[in-house]
């Protein structure tokens, strides 16, 4: 189940193509259309932040890159209600179009906020462009 389906949350992002929200914005991470995506500006690190109206339990997220301008290493950063110091866990993305998916080490529970940070992009100017996120229970 797709928690960015299911649940409220509010969604940030580092940067966005020449500030172009309407044609490169957040709102197209989760808008379920293959023809739309987020683009970011040049320049690293790039994240995306989403924080949950409710605290959620999580086992794994989801993302489609569009090959060329993928994250090359990466990491998700769950935060939890009760304040405690971040669970950190390193991705790593393949260069490709197709729908990646990476579970958890561990599910993690009472997640309030996430952010992944990408800190190298297949990218030379490190933008990164992505056509789908999705975050499991």
């Amino acid at each position: 189940m797709n928690l960015l389906t299911t649940e409220k949350f509010k969604c940030s992002v580092s940067t966005v193509l020449n500030k172009d929200i309407k044609q490169y914005g957040k709102q197209f991470l989760y808008d379920h259309l293959e023809d739309t995506c987020w683009t970011s500006s040049e320049g690293l690190p790039q994240w995306i932040n989403i924080e949950f109206d409710d605290s959620q339990t999580v086992s794994g997220f989801s993302f489609q890159f569009q090959g060329g301008f993928a994250a090359k290493e990466a990491k998700i950063e769950l935060h939890f209600s009760n304040e405690s110091s971040p669970y950190e866990e390193p991705f790593y993305a393949e260069d490709i179009n197709a729908v990646q998916r990476f579970k958890l080490k561990y599910s993690q529970v009472n997640v309030k906020r996430i952010k992944f940070i990408i800190s190298s992009s297949t990218d030379f100017f490190g933008r990164v462009i992505v056509y789908k996120l999705e975050l499991f229970k």
